[in-house]
């Protein structure tokens, strides 16, 4: 469980802002609660698949890479998501308490059909769907995400 949110913690700081080194993630990590060595880092990077990027002109940053992204968003998706009910073209996520974020994120870079975006609270998703006949398929891939 321990890896589990650090590794969802991962994925919310190289959303927030620009992260480029294991050593400037670790210290991100440390700061934020999730004591973590260099070699923890380096490890969770290969599971999550992260690749750099180049920035615009202020160097790289770490994004959720294509190879074992969608395995790693599963597994926040499925530790953080504790309900999920359609309001129209919107979509009410409830989640575990400080998760909502890194929920969202995962949803975002999964390119879910019919997802436009998320906006994310400490423990509530609202999701913009972007017509209503596309609530229901989407609700029922959401749920597929639940243990």
């Amino acid at each position: 469980m321990k890896k589990e949110k650090r590794q969802k913690k991962i994925l919310e700081l190289i959303t927030e802002r620009p992260i480029g080194t294991q050593e400037s993630l670790t210290l991100a990590l440390n700061e934020a609660g999730y004591p973590a060595t260099q070699a923890t880092v380096s490890r969770d990077i290969r599971e999550l698949g992260l690749r750099k990027v180049s920035g615009d002109g202020k160097g790289s940053r770490y994004v959720a890479g294509a190879t074992g992204k969608n395995t790693a968003y599963r597994q926040i998706l499925s530790g953080g998501i504790l309900s999920i009910e359609p309001a129209g073209n919107l979509v009410v996520i409830r989640t575990v308490s400080g998760t909502a974020m890194a929920v969202g994120a995962a949803l975002d870079n999964m390119a879910l059909p019919g997802l436009v975006g998320c906006i994310a609270g400490d423990d509530t998703l609202f999701l913009a769907v972007r017509s209503i006949p596309e609530v229901e398929p989407l609700i029922r891939e959401l749920k597929t995400f639940q243990p």
